[in-house]
């Protein structure tokens, strides 16, 4: 299986479109033509850095270079210098395929192309190699660790399936060099066109081009989507799809959408870049039926143990990559996401990470879980909680809001004070913030996930 034979095997439909911030390519246009100046011979069987700011011109790289490179490395723009040597290290790299600049011929690569459009080279495609493809974790914590996939891998979920219906247009709010991002850029040039969004533009922008394009299918995280909502932008847009993920999917982000868009199909689902993509909820609650566990044909295998969610699928990576890695998989084959589930009347939810537990005298606290009760109330665009030292319980919930943007008629006491209620209302006693700060604004990450200060 490689990357141009599946998206040729139906014949490469003459108005399917690649649609990037600045330029646009037709689908059928890549056919005998090449992005890497006639030097694609070069990277055949090489472990390949591919790291471009463009997401069109990666995208084109990346369909280029599946079948001819032993290994692609898909670096996002955001990725600091200071990474690279333990990356190509690690990934055993000799080639680098993106701008001048960052040091790479320095770092030991045997070549360095830098892409640009695609032009006639009259050589055709061939296949030589089952392609490795390398992603890096989101690397909050320090350096990333680098994931290893297959096309067949990273297609587990949709390859196979009907192909979308004519018309289809993909788009996410994700980078593409990441694994939400990546998963819609291969959905889309399965069956398709695709709109990509750039790192550089402002959500405003980015929603005006997906109006204009007529995407039909559009996802990201939970924060992309309150960033939407709350720039007013998301009226220009008329999705048939809208798909949630990386992040908690709470009650309120969901009736959000699903007041935004009453006709479409609001969906979230369970996916990472270990484990793959797990399942999709489309019943517009959060959390997931407990039938999911014994539900056949989903992409995975889901078990609920001691709390933790546990996913085997076909699509899940392989391994990591480094000198002494830790193991991916355990023994049977499942991958511990580190998520936490609570069962209530039937319905796991989601509680957050294992390793991201506030501890309030020796009694736990989820952070997502008071997020989820205070994003709820009207008056709340988002919330962060967060622990604050205490000398007698060693930490208490701190809660950081950013108001919305139509609670003017609300003073600030006010709200803190209806967070405050709400809290008392759904959780144990400490559970409940001890501080409720108004902020302008919570930081999201490149990843599209909420930056959280012991993360």
């Amino acid at each position: 299986m490689w990357l141009w034979g599946a998206m040729t095997a139906s014949g490469a439909s003459s108005d399917r479109l690649l649609i990037g911030a600045c330029a646009s390519l037709r689908v059928a246009q890549l056919s005998g033509t090449s992005s890497l100046g006639g030097r694609v011979e070069e990277l055949r069987g090489r472990s390949v850095i591919i790291f471009t700011p463009d997401p069109l011109t990666a995208a084109v790289v990346l369909i280029e270079l599946d079948g001819v490179a032993r290994r692609v490395v898909l670096c996002p723009p955001d990725l600091s210098p200071a990474h690279f040597p333990q990356i190509l290290r690690e990934a055993d790299a000799d080639a680098w395929v993106g701008d001048v600049g960052a040091g790479e011929t320095r770092l030991g690569v045997q070549v360095a192309v830098v892409p640009g459009a695609p032009a006639p080279v009259g050589v055709e495609r061939r296949w030589t190699h089952e392609t490795e493809w390398v992603l890096l974790t989101s690397g909050t914590t320090g350096a990333p660790k680098l994931v290893l996939h297959t096309l067949a891998t990273l297609t587990n979920a949709f390859a196979g399936k009907e192909p979308p219906a004519p018309g289809t247009v993909w788009s996410t709010f994700y980078d593409i060099r990441r694994f939400g991002g990546l998963q819609i850029l291969l959905r889309g040039l399965f069956g398709g066109s695709l709109l990509l969004a750039s790192p550089y533009e402002s959500v405003v922008d980015y929603l005006t081009r997906v109006a204009a394009a007529g995407v039909t299918h559009i996802s990201g995280t939970p924060s992309h989507w309150r960033k939407a909502m709350i720039s007013g932008a998301i009226s220009k847009i008329n999705p048939q799809y809208v798909r949630l993920s990386g992040e908690i999917a709470d009650q309120g982000v969901l009736d959000a959408l699903r007041r935004a868009f009453p006709k479409a199909v609001v969906a979230h689902a369970f996916a990472s870049t270990e484990a793959g993509v797990g399942f999709e909820v489309r019943d517009g609650r959060a959390g997931f039926p407990a039938a999911v566990l014994h539900t056949p044909g989903l992409p995975a295998e889901i078990q609920v143990t001691d709390g933790r969610l546990r996913v085997r699928s076909a699509g899940a990576a392989h391994r990591y990559l480094g000198a002494d890695p830790a193991p991916l998989k355990s023994a049977d084959g499942f991958v511990d996401t580190g998520d936490r589930l609570e069962l209530r009347e039937g319905r796991y939810h989601f509680m957050g990470r294992a390793g991201g537990v506030i501890n309030v005298g020796g009694q736990k606290v989820h952070p997502e879980e008071v997020e989820a009760v205070i994003n709820s109330l009207s008056g709340v665009y988002i919330s962060r909680v967060a622990a604050r030292k205490n000398p007698i319980t060693g930490a208490v919930v701190a809660a950081e809001i950013v108001r919305a943007a139509d609670s003017e008629k609300i003073s600030d006491e006010e709200l803190k004070r209806a967070v405050i209620a709400a809290c008392q209302k759904a959780l144990a006693a400490h559970k409940v913030p001890a501080s409720v700060r108004i902020v302008p604004t919570l930081e999201v990450g490149p990843s599209g996930k909420l930056v959280r200060p012991n993360a």
